[in-house]
Order: structure tokens, then C-alpha cells, then sequence
């Protein structure tokens, strides 16, 4: 009989804290939630003030009966689960499930999983925070009503299976909007001219680029008007008209949050966001270190806050005054989001002592390369600025203003160690300060050649995961602990797909968020969705009742939702005709959304069941026999090149789109990789639609 029973939420978490704790303490996992909504139904009372109707999770029953089996025999129960809403949530329904009275002194929480944090937990227990609870029920609820009143809409409209989601539909407006905004982009043209000069002392050439007239900035768009300049420019005497010197600091970023740490373990690792979550989880948890056992490498990593324990401040310290010297080391303290809880540190490494490169044989590739960003980006943060030189010489040119700047690293600070990337250009260490000759004012120039370029503007760029996440945490949609899930659902609903790191609308995408902003306008936009996180963070902190917030939203939604099946009822959306023939019966063929989007189809149907893809062609031709290159998908989405003759006579097929006049270089790996991904697909849509199949049989002898 153990003394004490803690209850945790994985097996690697259960594994790690054991060896913390005496003999006579067992600890357990709940291995996630144990309660939910029914899958079945809605789930929600509404007549009854929106109570919840939780059950059991199935598969679940075995578990639950042996936690309330060593929950008797203990003499006191811990619920330790995440130090989050919903690990509040999880604790909550285990101690329904155990009958554990609601203001027992039953719940503990640790930032990291190390002795000294584990055992200070166990010695200040705390009630179940109701606050906490009732602030991630609403969200569960919330979301649930949207889902099972919107999502029947688009059942009706465009095809079954079809879901909506608060948070989610705002991610696919998102993500449309900035595509339409790319293809309704009109390119401005625009004009930059610069000189290449020489100092006449030392002969050394270096670039200046124009920036203004008689001190006022301008800016060319026509060709006439650049000629007009270089005809001025060409006769005229170039003189050195001021030179400004000095310094300029550079400042590390702050410790990783939940989304800082996404966007850049996707910039610099190429993680995909719910891998870096994954692999995060695995080294918050425990990681088997030689020499040390089971081991939480890093603190836990859902937060919105960069703030750090003093303790960790003074490790921080330690470790770089060793490796580096005193004058690298800098105190820093981070301010946080506005509207970020402040409940846990910044995501940081548990153990400073534990170098990334020490334990880099106990740890998995991915597990090295995140826990190494995490570590260097924590103990940068607490290193010195950065110093530069830099230099800015102004030169007049018949009142034509030049200028030429440059910057070199005189003390490189917490940039010896780590450089945070971002999603618009890679800062430049130097910018050729070495190549700005010792000039002095009332110098004149040689010049040596005068250049101008065309240009166009550029349409904004495609999200990546990353900066959606930046754009999301920006607008205040979401929390830590929903970014991730979020982009990982609309990728799996086929919303929108990843095409080169880039995200795109799908066809269905598109046409799921027309409906959606037509109809439900006011829920499925960015400032209702933000509102509602407002509302949240004001239950958890008890500062407003979760029903109160559900009920005054969800009296005028009803009213949406009855308004606009009664305009849908009777509307039919009509399919868009295509110039195909069908083959079979003679009609023209129509478009029709399928799992990986557009595909044609007879509108004869069921008569006629003619249905076929819609074969998308480059106009390079294929390099190899010269015929017609086909673009098709493998089951993940990504793109492969094919001739239309493949597999009859020729064998033509690559990642890599051809380019025109691109000599054909045989790779029988990179083709036998692709066969099989295509082999793949073909094989998961057989399993798939034996498996539909199958369940159509079944249920016609149950009838």
C-alpha cells in the first residue's frame, strides 16, 4: 500500500519524477484526459444553463478502474498534471472520477521536472483552481456549440464530413485573405540608380546609392525619368558632404515562449510546428541522460511569459562567465506580452550544467537540435549586447543626394553563441564597412560608372507555419497551447495544403471560407476570436462566470444560425460546368470538391457515374521524350512531375519541376522514391475505400 499515489498525465512524466521520491510514493499516469464531450452528440445541456455532458473516454475503462483502485489504498492522492487550464481540467475529472471532494488539498504543479522543483510541489499541495477549470470548460463548450451548428451548413452545401472551428475558420480566413491579396496584387514599377566612385587618394571604388534631391526623398518609376537623372548625373562632380561614425547595439532576443520557440525550430530546423510541440514534450518529461537516469531536460513548454527564476539567472551567469568571460555576461529581465500569463517561466533547459554537446549521444537528432536552440537562445539571453561600427557618408551630385552605408562587429557578445532568424532577411554580420575608403568632407570623387536597375514591388509574402503563428499570437487568437493543433487540423481537413513551406488555400478551402464569412461573419473573424480569449483569461482569472459568457454569446448566435438555414434551405449551389465531355453519356462535365480537391465528375449521376481527375500540366516538356509533363500529389500533398506517357513509353518522373532547355540527367533513386510514394497513396486509397466498403456491408445486415 502506497503512503501517497501522484497522478500524472504520460508514462515518461510518471518514469522521471519516481526516482525523486521515496519508496512508499507510487506514481501513475492518467495517459491524457479520462473525461470528454461524446463524439456522438453535442454534448452540451443548453436548456439546462450549457451543462456539460462529460463521459467516460472509450477504451478508457480498464485505467480508470485501476486509478481508483490504488486511489483507495493510498493515504493521500496528488494530482499533478500540467501546470496549465487544461491539465487543471484533466486534475479536475480525475478527481470526480476518484471522489475526491472539490476543495481537498489535492493538486500540485511544477514548472520543470527536477528533484528540488518535484519536492517543493509535494509540500505546498493546493485546491483544484476552479478558475483555471471553468476558463478551459468554456473554451470546450464554446467551440463545441460553434462546431455542431455551423458544420451541418457546410454538409448541406458543399459536401459531408466537413467541419468548422473557431479558432480554426479564422486561420483558413487568414491564410485565403493573404492569397487574395497576392493574386489581386498590381506590380508598381520603380527605378534605382547608383554610382560606383573612387576616393582619388587611394584609388579604392566603393557603391553609393541615390536617396533624394536637395534633401527630399524621391523616388523614380518611369525609365524617362531615370534617363533624365543619368544625363545630369554623368557631368557632375560628386563630393563628400558629410561622414557620420558610431556605434550601434545589438540586443538578444528573449527566452523562448511556446510561439517564438515554433517559429524559429521552423526557420532553423525545418520543423513542421506540431513535431517541435512533440519533441518538446519528450525533453520536458524526461529524456534517459548516461550517468543521471531518467532527466526533464527543459521547463514546460506551453507559455506566453520570457520571465526566468532567479535561480536560473545565476546558473545563467555562472555558465558564461566560465566559457566566455565576465564581459559577455549581462543581467537582463524581459517584459512580456500584455495579455500574456504570467503563471510559468519562459521555456528554458532545466539543467544548465547539462551542454547540449555533452549529452548529445543519450538524446535522439531532433531532440539535440531543439534542446540545443533552447539552451543557446536561454543563455544568449542573458549575454552582452552586440557592438558595431558603423559608418553613413553623404555625397552631393548636383543637389543629388548619394549615400553609402556600412557596419563592422566590433564585439560580437551574445552573437558568438546564438543569432535568432527571421521570416523577411537574414541580418548581415558585416556590411563592408572594409570597403568605405578614409574619407573627409569637401572630398571629390571619381566617378567610375553609373548603374540603374528596374524593379517591380513584390506582393506580400505566403505564410509559413511560422509566421502564421507570429500573426496569430499578434492578433490575439489562441493561446500556447492551441497554435500548433490548429495548423495541424486545417492541414489534415485539406483547408489548406503546404507547398514548399508555404501555405496555400485549397480549392475546398476557398470555398468553405466564402460560405462560412457570408453567413457567419460576425463569429468567424479576428476580433470576435480574440474577444472570446479576452473572455477566457477573465474566468480564469474569476473575474467573470463561464455560463454568464457562453449565454450572452450564444442567444445571438442562435438567431445567425436560424436566419441562415432558413436563407440556405431552399438555395442549391450550382456546380461550375467544365468544356469536358463526358465520354459516356455525352454531358458536359462539371467540378466537384472531393478529399484532394477538384476533380470532374458527370452531372448524370447516379445514371451516370462517370467520374475522372483534373490533370494539371506545365508548359516545359518533359525532358526526356519531349511530351507533356503532368503535376500530380503524393498522400501528403507534395507536388511530383510525371510524363503523360509514363508509364507506356517513357519513365520520366522527379520532385523537380523541369526547366526549359534543362538537359535530362537520369536519377534512378530520386524515381524510385517517388514511385513509392505514389505507390503509397495508391495503396491508402484502396485500404480506404475497402475499408468504406466493408462498412457499408456491415451496416446493411444490421439492417
Amino acid at each position: 500500500m502506497a503512503d501517497k499515489l501522484i497522478i500524472v498525465e504520460s508514462p515518461a512524466k510518471a518514469n522521471t519524477i519516481k526516482k525523486f521520491l521515496g519508496g512508499s510514493t507510487k506514481v501513475v499516469a492518467s495517459m491524457g484526459h479520462i473525461r470528454d464531450l461524446p463524439k456522438s452528440k453535442m454534448g452540451i445541456d443548453i436548456e439546462h444553463n450549457f451543462e456539460p455532458e462529460y463521459i467516460n473516454i472509450r477504451g478508457k475503462a480498464t485505467l480508470i478502474n485501476s486509478l481508483k483502485k490504488d486511489a483507495k489504498e493510498a493515504k493521500t492522492v496528488y494530482l499533478a498534471t500540467d501546470p496549465d487550464r487544461e491539465g487543471e481540467a484533466i486534475a479536475w475529472h480525475l478527481a470526480y472520477l476518484l471522489g475526491i471532494p472539490e476543495d481537498s488539498i489535492c493538486r500540485i504543479t511544477f514548472n520543470e521536472i527536477t528533484k528540488e522543483a518535484v519536492k517543493e510541489a509535494v509540500k505546498k499541495p493546493r485546491k483544484i483552481d476552479l478558475n483555471l477549470t471553468d476558463a478551459q470548460q468554456a473554451r470546450r463548450v464554446l467551440d463545441r456549440i460553434v462546431g455542431y451548428k455551423i458544420s451541418p451548413v457546410l454538409w448541406k452545401k458543399v459536401k459531408r464530413g466537413l467541419s468548422a472551428g473557431r479558432v480554426q475558420s479564422v486561420a483558413v480566413k487568414l491564410v485565403v485573405d493573404r492569397e487574395e491579396e497576392i493574386e489581386n496584387f498590381v506590380p508598381v514599377e520603380f527605378w534605382n540608380i547608383s554610382a560606383i566612385l573612387a576616393d582619388k587618394k587611394t584609388k579604392t571604388e566603393f557603391e553609393s546609392k541615390l536617396i533624394g534631391k536637395n534633401g527630399e526623398k524621391i523616388e523614380l518609376h518611369k525609365k524617362e525619368e531615370v534617363d533624365e537623372i543619368l544625363k545630369v548625373l554623368e557631368k557632375a562632380k560628386y563630393i563628400v558632404e558629410d561622414i557620420t561614425t558610431g556605434e550601434r547595439k545589438r540586443n538578444p532576443a528573449p527566452p523562448f515562449t511556446t510561439s517564438t520557440m515554433q517559429q524559429e525550430a521552423s526557420r532553423k530546423l525545418g520543423f513542421p510546428l506540431r513535431k517541435t510541440m512533440s519533441v518538446a514534450q519528450g525533453l520536458y518529461e524526461g529524456v534517459k541522460i548516461e550517468g543521471r537516469g531518467v532527466t526533464g531536460l527543459i521547463t514546460y513548454m506551453r507559455t506566453d511569459s520570457t520571465r526566468i527564476s532567479e535561480e536560473a539567472r545565476a546558473a545563467a551567469k555562472k555558465e558564461i562567465v566560465a566559457a566566455y568571460g565576465e564581459e559577455y555576461y549581462e543581467n537582463r529581465y524581459y517584459k512580456s506580452r500584455n495579455d500574456a500569463q504570467d503563471a510559468h517561466e519562459a521555456i528554458r533547459p532545466s539543467y544548465i550544467d547539462l551542454n547540449p554537446e555533452m549529452i548529445k549521444n543519450s538524446l535522439t537528432p531532433d531532440q539535440y537540435k531543439l534542446y540545443r536552440l533552447i539552451y543557446n537562445r536561454f543563455l544568449a539571453s542573458q549575454m552582452s549586447s552586440a557592438v558595431y561600427d558603423t559608418i553613413t557618408v553623404d555625397i552631393n551630385a548636383e543637389n543629388y543626394n548619394f549615400r553609402t552605408s556600412g557596419q563592422s562587429i566590433k564585439f560580437k557578445g551574445f552573437m558568438t553563441l546564438y543569432i535568432e532568424d527571421t521570416d523577411d532577411e537574414k541580418e548581415s554580420e558585416e556590411l563592408g564597412i572594409a570597403n568605405i575608403p578614409i574619407l573627409e568632407k569637401k572630398d571629390e570623387l571619381n566617378k567610375k560608372k553609373l548603374e540603374s536597375k528596374q524593379s517591380f514591388s513584390e506582393p506580400p509574402p505566403r505564410y509559413t507555419e511560422a509566421s502564421l503563428v507570429k500573426t496569430l499570437e499578434e492578433k490575439g487568437i489562441g493561446r500556447p497551447s492551441t497554435y500548433a493543433p490548429t495548423i495541424t487540423t486545417i492541414l489534415a481537413r485539406n483547408y489548406i495544403e503546404k507547398v514548399q513551406k508555404q501555405l496555400m488555400p485549397t480549392e475546398l478551402g476557398k470555398v468553405v471560407n466564402s460560405l462560412l464569412i457570408e453567413n457567419f461573419g460576425s463569429v468567424i473573424n479576428v476580433e470576435f476570436t480574440a474577444d472570446m480569449e479576452n473572455e477566457f483569461d477573465k474566468i480564469a482569472e474569476g473575474k467573470e462566470n463561464w455560463k454568464k459568457v457562453i449565454k450572452e454569446f450564444y442567444d445571438p448566435f442562435e438567431v445567425v444560425v436560424e436566419k441562415v438555414e432558413k436563407e440556405l434551405e431552399h438555395v442549391k449551389l450550382e456546380d461550375e460546368v467544365s468544356d469536358v465531355q463526358c465520354e459516356k453519356c455525352g454531358r458536359m462535365m462539371v467540378y466537384k470538391m472531393g478529399k484532394y480537391g477538384k476533380f470532374l465528375a458527370c452531372p448524370g449521376f447516379p445514371e451516370c457515374r462517370n467520374a475522372k481527375p483534373i490533370i494539371e500540366t506545365i508548359d516545359v516538356p518533359c525532358p526526356k521524350c519531349g511530351a507533356v509533363v503532368q503535376v500530380r500529389k503524393t498522400k501528403k500533398r507534395r507536388n511530383y512531375y510525371i510524363c503523360e506517357n509514363n508509364p507506356a513509353s517513357c519513365d520520366y518522373i522527379s520532385w523537380n519541376k523541369p526547366k526549359p532547355g534543362e538537359k535530362y540527367v537520369e536519377n534512378p533513386d530520386e524515381m524510385e522514391e517517388v514511385k513509392k510514394e505514389t505507390i503509397r497513396r495508391k495503396r491508402s486509397t484502396s485500404t480506404t475505400k475497402r475499408k468504406a466498403t466493408t462498412k457499408k456491408k456491415t451496416t446493411r445486415k444490421r439492417k
